[in-house]
C-alpha cells in the first residue's frame, strides 16, 4: 500500500496565525505547508516580512512548498510581471519552493489560439525571472467553464514547447479536474496535487464553485479516492495539500481532528 504524503494549505484553516497554522499541520504529522498571499489579515497581506515566515517554519520544521498565488499570470505586461517579482522574491526570502501561477477566470482569453498564446507568452516571460531565484512555477489550470486555461494537456504542450520543464510543473487540483472533465492527469509534469471535496448532492457539476470546496468524506462527489490512487499508481510522488474554501470548513471548531478524518478515509482508501 502506497502512503500519501499529505500537506496543508493555509486555507485549510484560514483564520488561524501563521504560527498557529504550523503548528497544525505539525499536530498533524505533516511536514509540507502552503502559504497564501490572498488572506486579509494574515500573512503575507498583512506585511508580515518573509524573514519571519522563513524562521517560523524552522521553528515548526515544516517546509513552505508553495506561495499561493500569482492570480491572472496569463494576461501579461507591466503589472503582472512587478507582481511576478514581487512574489517570486518573497518566495526566495521566506524559503517557499513554488509560486502557484493562476489563470484568468472571468470570461476572457479563451478564444482558441488566444488562450495558447497569451500562456506561452507568459511562461517565456516568467521562465528567466523563475530560473534566477531558484523557484518552480506551479500552473495550475482551473476547471470553470469561464477560465482561459482549462486543460492541463495544453499546460503541459506549452512547458514542453518551451522546454521548461525543469522550471515549471502542473498543479492536479482534484475539484478542478473533475470539472474540467478532462481524462489526462500528466503525473509525471505533476509538482503539486490540491485536494477537496464536493458533498452537497444538490449541486451541479457546472454550478460547482470554491464556495462548494469541503473535506474529503464518504460522501464525496468528486473521486478524490480515485484520482489520488490513480496518481500514485501512475508514479506521482509529490505533496497532496488541503484546500477546502467552504465557509463551513473554516468554523469548524477543532479543524485538527476534521483534517484527521479526512487524512484517515483517504488513507484507508489508497
Amino acid at each position: 500500500m502506497t502512503s500519501i504524503r499529505f500537506a496543508l494549505n493555509h486555507m485549510a484553516a484560514p483564520s488561524l496565525a501563521i504560527d498557529d497554522f504550523f503548528a497544525l499541520a505539525r499536530s498533524l504529522g505533516i511536514d509540507a505547508v502552503e502559504i497564501r498571499n490572498d488572506l486579509s489579515g494574515n500573512a503575507i497581506l498583512d506585511g508580515t516580512k518573509p524573514e519571519v515566515i522563513r524562521e517560523a517554519a524552522a521553528r515548526h520544521g515544516v517546509t513552505i512548498i508553495s506561495i499561493n498565488a500569482l492570480q491572472r499570470f496569463n494576461e501579461w505586461n507591466a503589472t503582472r510581471a512587478a507582481e511576478a517579482q514581487e512574489l517570486i522574491d518573497y518566495a526566495g526570502a521566506s524559503g517557499a519552493k513554488a509560486l502557484v501561477l493562476v489563470p484568468k477566470n472571468d470570461g476572457t482569453g479563451c478564444a482558441d489560439g488566444e488562450r495558447q498564446a497569451n500562456l506561452r507568452q507568459s511562461l517565456a516571460a516568467l521562465k528567466p525571472m523563475l530560473e534566477e531565484a531558484g523557484i518552480i512555477g506551479l500552473v495550475e489550470p482551473l476547471g470553470f467553464e469561464i477560465c482561459s486555461l482549462r486543460s492541463k494537456t495544453e499546460a503541459a504542450e506549452a512547458i514542453r514547447e518551451l522546454g521548461a520543464e525543469s522550471t515549471f510543473r502542473l498543479v492536479h487540483d482534484t475539484f478542478h479536474h473533475h470539472l474540467a472533465g478532462e481524462a489526462a492527469t500528466f503525473p509525471e509534469l505533476a509538482g503539486l496535487v490540491h485536494i477537496s471535496g464536493v458533498s452537497d448532492p444538490s449541486v451541479s457539476v457546472a454550478d460547482m464553485r470554491d464556495s462548494h470546496r469541503v473535506l474529503v468524506g464518504g460522501d464525496d462527489r468528486l473521486d478524490n479516492a480515485g484520482q489520488i490512487r490513480s496518481l500514485l499508481q501512475a508514479g506521482y510522488q509529490g505533496p497532496f495539500s488541503f484546500e477546502p474554501f467552504a465557509a463551513e470548513v473554516h468554523a469548524v471548531k477543532d479543524p485538527a481532528g476534521a483534517l484527521r478524518a479526512s487524512m484517515d478515509y483517504l488513507s484507508a482508501r489508497v
